[in-house]
């Protein structure tokens, strides 16, 4: 698989059929053919714009589209997004409010790295914005960085979070959703040991991975079953020549969206098949709930071959962070060692992915942290995606986090400023 002719083949599959699409689309719209009495033509046109749009959103970064926001004026405020730090492989990035006074809680979400952008989020961040300064980590695309920028893997991701906590100063409040909650709570620990003042005051871990054997789930099935040599040489890919990265190696994101959709094949080929008979009838709009929901569920990107590797191994497989065995550049990485940071850790009853009893783990590592430091939330009835971006999120988990971070934000604080972005 590690070929670049493979990674090319697979683009221009996706090409070809977002060409085929907008061919159908052409055909079935020309003015002529609306003179014969049949739907065949009207039902082409429609499976061609559902079909030239799903393929070319899966290699397109969505927009935030999150322009204005509600103060406490009454007021819409401007909203822009800027980068406060950059590196080769992701960004801080800052929601910025115009005219806003400054808020008391800043927020530092840290998105996953598992095939989809930082916009999966864009829900989150919005919630949060009304409430809170809002800061997210934006990674990058591994197909569009050079070979010449180096390797990252989870050790470098690691310390990725140590350099953005560094540099938003310790009245800052994280949140890390689903993926990235072992290696938020590994940074942490990080900066217990090394840099003990950089710490945040708050820790929300959110539907993440502590310890994977907590509570067994088709993730966690599929990473026994399959060994490191056998995941290397099927899913590892090499860049193809399309891209800045060409010939790094990879583990590409319309492989795992392959796997995403198989896991739910007969939900999203109705959702589609419906979608077809929607646009026939002229009942389907630019941002209808389909278009809304799948424009960031199949734009996805590729990762870096290490840092997939390495999640596998690590987390998953040897289980490095649930043992608490972990380092980091050579140095051992305690969790017993973080004393004064509040951590909360929240799931969902329903959740198929990071099934309830493996995030809240993490409590039971944190030897040093006192009680009344700890705080632990289920949600009945939610699911993976909920639990950060849905209806349970909105009225039962994003209150519970703000009453968490305001009873351990301690005296307010003015704001640190803002060392000059790298």
């Amino acid at each position: 698989m590690k070929f670049m002719t493979t990674y090319d083949l697979m683009e221009t599959a996706r090409n070809t059929n977002q060409w085929f699409g907008a061919t159908a689309r052409a055909l079935g719209s020309y003015p002529a053919v609306a003179m014969v009495p049949s739907p065949l033509f009207r039902m082409v046109a429609a499976w061609g714009e559902v079909t030239e749009r799903t393929f070319a959103r899966m290699v397109a970064k969505p927009d935030w589209n999150i322009n204005t926001v509600v103060g406490a004026d009454g007021r819409d405020h401007i909203v822009s997004v800027e980068k406060c730090v950059t590196r080769p492989f992701g960004d801080l990035i800052h929601f910025k409010v115009h005219g806003r006074p400054q808020m008391r809680r800043r927020v530092m979400l840290v998105a996953p790295m598992s095939g989809h952008y930082a916009t999966l989020l864009r829900s989150t961040v919005a919630s949060l914005l009304p409430d809170c300064d809002v800061y997210i980590t934006d990674w990058h695309n591994a197909r569009d960085i050079p070979v010449s920028q180096g390797k990252f893997d989870i050790e470098d991701y690691t310390l990725y979070l140590v350099d953005f906590l560094k540099h938003l100063g310790p009245d800052t409040h994280v949140i890390a959703v689903c993926q990235p909650a072992p290696l938020a709570l590994a940074a942490t620990a990080y900066l217990a040991g090394e840099d003990p003042a950089a710490q945040p005051r708050t820790l929300t871990l959110i539907g993440g991975p502590i310890d994977p054997d907590a509570a067994a789930t088709d993730v966690t099935d599929f990473g026994r079953r399959v060994t490191m040599g056998q995941l290397e040489q099927l899913v590892i890919q090499r860049v193809g020549f399309k891209y800045a990265g060409v010939g790094r190696l990879v583990y590409p994101g319309m492989l795992q969206l392959a796997s995403f959709m198989s896991m739910n094949g007969d939900r999203h080929t109705r959702a589609f098949s419906e979608q077809i008979l929607r646009a026939a009838k002229g009942e389907a709009g630019d941002h209808d709930k389909h278009n809304r929901f799948y424009d960031e569920y199949l734009a996805v990107m590729d990762m870096t071959a290490e840092f997939y590797l390495s999640t596998v191994d690590r987390v998953f497989k040897r289980r490095e962070i649930a043992r608490n065995v972990f380092s980091v550049d050579g140095r051992k990485v305690d969790i017993a060692a973080i004393t004064d940071v509040a951590v909360k850790t929240v799931e969902g009853a329903n959740d198929d992915i990071s099934a309830p009893g493996q995030c809240i783990a993490a409590l039971d590592l944190l030897t040093g942290l006192p009680a009344h430091k700890k705080a632990s939330h289920l949600e009945a009835g939610a699911g993976h995606y909920g639990i950060f971006a849905g209806k349970s999120w909105r009225n039962n988990i994003r209150p519970l986090v703000l009453e968490f971070i305001d009873a351990n934000s301690g005296d307010p604080q003015p704001a640190r400023a803002h060392l000059k972005s790298v």
